[in-house]
């Protein structure tokens, strides 16, 4: 099965040795996106403004891969503070109205760049 890497200058460069994405067969697998904005640079604000920023990184992912948010099928939320959860659910919802991906929410002790969340996740193509 061909694999193939996933770029766009939509969304931040990698910040380390993998892929923005990688497609496999019909399956497109995304690399956690943290708030960064497609400069490179992280998102001044509060946990809104990060999660915002994820989602059109998210985005600009997918869609340069020739998918959509309503392709995902899985997502992984990792946040730095669970208290953020109903913040960033509610902005997670905006995205995904229908064909709900499954989904895992964890805390962990800390994200790259400081970042208050991360999000990856699975598509299909």
């Amino acid at each position: 099965m061909k694999i193939k890497s996933i770029e766009t200058d939509k969304a931040p460069a990698a910040i380390g040795p993998y892929s923005q994405a990688v497609q496999s067969g019909n399956l497109l697998f995304c690399s956690g996106q943290i708030p960064l904005n497609p400069a490179g640079q992280l998102v001044d604000g509060n946990i809104e403004a990060q999660t915002r920023q994820v989602m059109a990184n998210l985005r600009a992912v997918i869609e340069a891969a020739g998918s959509s948010l309503e392709q995902v099928v899985k997502t992984t939320i990792y946040l730095t503070d669970l208290e953020d959860f109903g913040v960033v659910n509610g902005i997670y919802a905006e995205s995904f109205r229908t064909n709900l991906p499954a989904r895992a929410t964890v805390q962990v002790a800390a994200l790259p760049k400081g970042a208050r969340v991360e999000i990856d996740a699975i598509a299909v193509l």
